[in-house]
This record gives structure tokens, C-alpha cells and sequence, in this order.
């Protein structure tokens, strides 16, 4: 007989990434490739793991073939358990109707038979979307020593920037009395982070009350946590201290890859007391030719570098020829950038080559915006792409 889990995780990974374009044409968002040799997904995984939680259902929905594909059976987390370890939990057919997930609240409704299936005592709600690192165990002794039926992890942000977020409004010993979703005039600065640990008991009772409820959006921000506070509950705020982004734009991608640079970096990904864990095998050693210059750039295995590369992250297998000059980019797998091409303020996205000559973006000090090239494109010799622009293929 298989003994109860103390906490399983769910981990919502099914959301479209509309805000991230061209990189979400084919790939669901926790897929997209980061800091050279990582997807976004594995920075969740990770941290489930480090923190003793070896149990996650992973909740897919939209282009889900390359993220299952990448997660496979786990093994790279250490999550190929014969009990529980990671499952893929996509929309299924039940007796009554097939539905797609309508709303974070009811992809986990969807999936009570999964969670009730290991007779556990938390839940653990995740995003697949977020770049950081967190001891989830630590969050989980806090609710259990506040006793609470849901507790919510907060991160501090500045007064001028609270209205971008869910705001939690608390008193001295952290219980919530008030949740704002982008309040116009924040009264606080504790903004969630879309983290929570619920009793499952309590969890269950409102997400079927919920799904009962035909006006609600099924949504854990919009519907669950304003019920459950209008309700009463034991509700606490779980102060989040570290690096943590949500990568769901251009923008916030781009500088969370460019937060891993400098000798002091604001992300370290080379703690080996917290290891990200990655499914991509290494391409064997980087070559530097005698002509390449590098200057504050991240490089992964299997690069070749000729040209000159400032400022930039560089996944597994990049090639910058001869003459060529890269600054401020970020470089996915496998691109190719043609001798004498120019590339500035850009996130090109894996197997794209980009010919001789070639001038994609302009300097980051003049650009209207970041330039964003999709999976696979090929880009032919003296090309001018124009800064800002968005192309998923050519």
C-alpha cells in the first residue's frame, strides 16, 4: 500500500503566452527557452523538487507537444517516481462532456481525482510561467504553523508599480483581510505572486461551489480567494524574499535574461546548494576563435564564436560568424548568424539562421522596441529587419 503525500503540487502550464508572440506560435509559454540552456518550466520543477515535493501535476492545455515532450518522464528533476514523481494532466473526456480548461480554478476542479488520488493534506497551486528560485517546504511550515485554510506567497514591490498586481492587504501577523486585483490606488505592497498552499479540504469545498456557480470566471484571483476571504477563512501572506519575474512579456524576458549577466549577477543559476535541473544535454565544449570577441555575455556548451557577441545570453549550438556583431540579444538554440550580419536589442528563438549581411534590430538606445524573430525562420543574406518587429516566419 502506497503511503499518503503530504503536499502535492499543481503546476498550470496550459496559458497561450499570447504576450510573448512569436515565440508562442508553436511553443506553450513554460516551454520557451531561457538563459541559454533552460526552459522557463524548469525553474517550477526545480524548485518542487529542492523542496521535497515529489509529487506535480502538470496542467497543459495550449501547443502542448514540445513541453511534454521535454518533461517526458521526469527523470531530469528526479520526478521518475513510481509514486506519484511528474504526470501530464491535460484536459480529458469525463462522463458527462469534454470541456477545455475554462479558467486556473477550473483546471484544478478538472483534476480533484489526481490530487484526492494521494489522500494529501496541502495542494500546492503553481505557475508555469514565472523565472525564480523558492523553498516551497519553507511556505508550507509557515501555513501549517498559521494554521491557515489558504496562504498566499508575496513579494514586495514598489508603491508606483502595486497596480500591475493582485495586492494583498494584511495585518501585523500577516492574515489577509482585503485582496485587490490592480487596484487604481494600492494600500499595499504585497503583491502575489500566484503561489498558494491550500488544506485540501477547504480547497475542494470551494472549487466545487465554484464550478457550481455559472457567473463565475473560474478563477483562483478573480473567484476563489475573494470567496474564501468574504467567507471568513484563515488566510495568510507568505513574504517571498528573492528574485522573482514573470516572464509573460517581450519586455520582462529579455531583462530576466539580461539579469544573469555581470560578475554579480541578480540571478545565479551556479548555487549548487539550489540546482535549476535541465533535460537539455550538454553539445560538448564551446569554441572561441582567435578573432571573436565576448564582453559580458552568458555562452552555453556547443556555441562557436568568431564574431564579436556584448551583452548577450547564448543557448546550446549558437554559431556567430565571422564579422558579425551581436549586442544585447538574447540567442535560443541552434541559431546561426551569418558572417558580417548585425544583430542589436533582439530574442531570436531557436534553428533560426540569419544570412550574410544581414541587419536585424537597431542599438538599444535607439530601438522603438525589442525585435523578436520566431522558431526556424530563415532570414536571407542583406536582409534589413526593422527594430521592434515581431515575425513568427518569413
Amino acid at each position: 500500500m502506497f503511503k499518503k503525500k503530504e503536499c502535492v503540487a499543481m503546476l498550470l502550464a496550459g496559458g497561450q503566452g499570447s504576450r510573448l508572440y512569436a515565440l508562442t506560435t508553436k511553443t506553450a509559454k513554460p516551454a520557451v527557452s531561457f538563459g541559454g540552456k533552460y526552459r522557463i518550466i524548469d525553474f517550477t520543477l526545480s524548485n518542487c523538487i529542492n523542496s521535497g515535493i515529489d509529487t506535480v501535476g502538470v496542467l497543459t492545455q495550449y501547443q502542448p507537444l514540445v513541453l511534454n515532450e521535454y518533461i517526458g518522464n521526469g527523470q531530469p528533476w528526479d520526478l521518475d517516481r513510481i509514486w506519484g514523481g511528474v504526470k501530464i494532466l491535460p484536459p480529458y473526456q469525463g462522463q458527462k462532456s469534454a470541456d477545455w480548461y475554462k479558467g486556473t480554478a477550473n483546471a484544478i476542479y478538472q483534476n480533484l481525482a489526481f490530487i484526492n488520488r494521494y489522500d494529501t493534506e496541502y495542494v500546492l497551486i503553481l505557475s508555469g510561467d514565472h523565472i525564480y528560485k523558492m523553498d516551497y517546504a519553507k511556505m508550507l511550515e509557515y501555513h501549517k504553523a498559521k494554521g491557515a485554510d489558504c496562504t498566499i506567497a508575496v513579494i514586495d514591490v514598489p508603491i508606483e508599480e502595486a497596480s500591475r498586481f493582485g495586492i494583498m492587504s494584511t495585518n501585523e501577523d500577516g492574515s489577509i483581510y482585503k485582496f485587490t486585483e490592480k487596484p487604481k490606488n494600492p494600500d499595499s505592497t504585497n503583491a502575489s505572486m500566484g503561489i498558494y498552499i491550500f488544506t485540501r479540504e477547504k480547497l475542494q469545498k470551494y472549487l466545487v461551489e465554484d464550478e457550481a456557480d455559472p457567473n463565475s470566471s473560474n478563477d483562483f484571483g478573480k473567484n476563489i480567494i475573494p470567496n474564501m476571504l468574504a467567507a471568513g477563512e484563515k488566510m495568510f501572506a507568505y513574504p517571498f524574499e528573492g528574485y522573482w519575474k514573470d516572464v509573460g512579456t517581450i519586455n520582462s524576458l529579455w531583462e530576466a535574461n539580461m539579469d544573469l549577466l555581470g560578475t554579480d549577477p541578480v540571478l545565479d543559476l551556479n548555487d549548487p546548494n539550489f540546482k535549476i535541473y535541465s533535460r537539455n544535454q550538454s553539445n560538448g565544449p564551446q569554441f572561441i576563435g582567435e578573432n571573436a570577441k565576448i564582453v559580458n555575455s552568458y555562452v552555453t556548451d556547443g556555441c562557436e564564436i568568431y564574431g564579436t557577441v556584448k551583452n548577450c545570453v547564448l543557448g546550446s549550438g549558437v554559431k556567430v560568424m565571422p564579422g558579425a556583431y551581436v549586442k544585447d540579444c538574447v540567442l535560443m538554440g541552434d541559431t546561426v548568424i551569418g558572417s558580417g550580419a548585425t544583430v542589436n536589442y533582439s530574442i531570436i528563438d531557436t534553428g533560426v539562421e540569419i544570412g550574410a549581411g544581414a541587419i536585424v534590430g537597431v542599438s538599444k538606445d535607439k530601438a522603438k522596441g525589442i525585435t523578436v524573430l520566431g522558431e526556424d525562420i530563415e532570414v536571407p543574406n542583406g536582409t534589413v529587419i526593422e527594430d521592434g518587429a515581431i515575425i513568427s516566419e518569413l
